[in-house]
């Protein structure tokens, strides 16, 4: 029997480390349950911190992790799903193509940021969606120190003023000032739809975050959205412009292309409808998890969000579910009531809130200690050791917060 897992991000890996716990406790043997993760690179590439500079030292490896609790990596790009031949089609890094059939299947092909077809976008904006991205970013800031000093050099527009946009228009001001030295003026934009900042964090969290974009000398202009790009500048839907040498998208994600080819229901962002096995309804053998899956988390009416929180945990118990299936024991439904949320504020510290309801936990310097851990703790690997790594993806002991 074989179960495939596509996808190496938090969901994949974590799904990848808990059917190998469950093939563990049960005595089968790889030989008995071959796992396979399908990937380009064996890295996980830590995401969450990619509005930090040097993005290129963000990732952790994951190749001794996976032969610690064997469990197969195959390289390579998954282009295409049969679910009725029960094959994944795969671009190896030679240019080859093959087939890997299975017997039960885990996407977890996590999520893609949304780029709008606005003129000037493609060629223009920025992101910190992917490593690559992130890395570009890095070297187009660390380049502006040749350009003249102007506004324009020294001004960054971001777009969009929800987690990842604050995220990275808050670390912003340090960042010019380690590029371009004492010479440096930031001055950081963030350019939000919506009437509010932050429009779903809540009534307790938002003045909070206000105050921070005060602090660190963050402008906002709200209730209007970008209507052009070219390459000294913006306009916005309402006409004004503003000369920018930088201009980071962070306006909204969507499930990866990939999950298109599951005949599965999809809500609004792309994400496949799963059950709360994180089963594909009307897809024999499929369990999608992470980005991939819209999953309800309590009887609540509460879904999991697409963050590495609630992607950890979802691919801890998909993978369990798809080797419980092949092992013939009870699966185990998915649901996680603790949510918390860890907002970094760049200079001014960071925001810490428990709950849907985002009540505030530790805001300032002692959010900021927590935020630091999560990031540089908490979300990485387990050690490439067979215990560790497989008590680590206990279904209902990840992310117990």
């Amino acid at each position: 029997m074989r179960l495939v897992i596509i996808g190496a991000g938090f969901a994949g890996m974590y799904a990848a480390l808990s059917a190998a716990r469950l093939r563990d406790i049960k005595g089968a043997s790889p030989d008995q349950l071959e796992i396979a993760l399908v990937a380009p690179q064996p890295t996980l590439v830590v995401r969450p911190r990619l509005y930090e500079p040097r993005p290129e030292t963000l990732t952790a490896p994951l190749l001794d992790v996976l032969k610690a609790v064997d469990v197969v990596y195959v390289q390579g790009a998954a282009e295409t799903v049969d679910t009725k031949a029960r094959e994944v089609g795969i671009a190896t890094p030679g240019g080859k193509r093959t087939k890997l059939s299975y017997d039960r299947l885990v996407v977890a092909t996590g999520s893609r940021l949304f780029r709008p077809n606005i003129p000037g976008l493609a060629e223009h904006g920025f992101s910190v969606d992917s490593l690559d991205d992130a890395i570009a970013l890095d070297r187009h800031l660390q380049h502006l120190v040749s350009w003249p000093i102007s506004d324009m050099r020294d001004t960054v527009v971001v777009a969009g003023g929800g987690f990842t946009g604050i995220e990275a228009a808050t670390e912003m001001p340090a960042r010019l000032r380690e590029s371009l030295g004492r010479d440096a003026r930031p001055r950081i934009i963030i350019v939000e739809r919506n009437k509010a900042i932050a429009p779903d964090m809540g009534e307790a969290a938002r003045p909070v975050i206000a105050d921070a974009l005060k602090q660190v000398g963050v402008e906002t202009r709200l209730g209007v959205g970008v209507a052009s790009l070219d390459k000294s500048g913006v306009t916005l839907s309402d006409g004004e412009r503003i000369e920018t040498a930088t201009v980071i998208w962070a306006a909204g994600i969507r499930a990866a292309p990939l999950t298109a080819q599951i005949p599965g229901e999809r809500d609004n962002f792309g994400r496949l409808l799963v059950d709360r096995d994180l089963r594909v309804p009307g897809v024999a053998c499929v369990f999608a998890t992470g980005d991939a899956a819209r999953a309800a988390c309590d009887d609540a009416g509460n879904y999991a969000l697409m963050s590495c929180q609630h992607a950890t945990r979802m691919g801890a118990f998909a993978g369990n579910n798809a080797a419980a299936e092949l092992l013939g024991v009870p699966t185990r439904p998915y649901h996680q009531k603790a949510y918390v949320t860890c907002l970094d504020l760049g200079e001014a510290g960071a925001l810490f809130t428990r709950g849907w309801e985002r009540k505030v936990e530790m805001v300032g310097d002692q959010a900021k200690k927590t935020k630091r851990e999560i990031n540089t703790v908490w979300i990485y690997p387990p050690l490439a050791e067979r215990a560790a790594a497989l008590a680590s993806a206990d279904p209902e002991r990840v992310t117990d917060l």
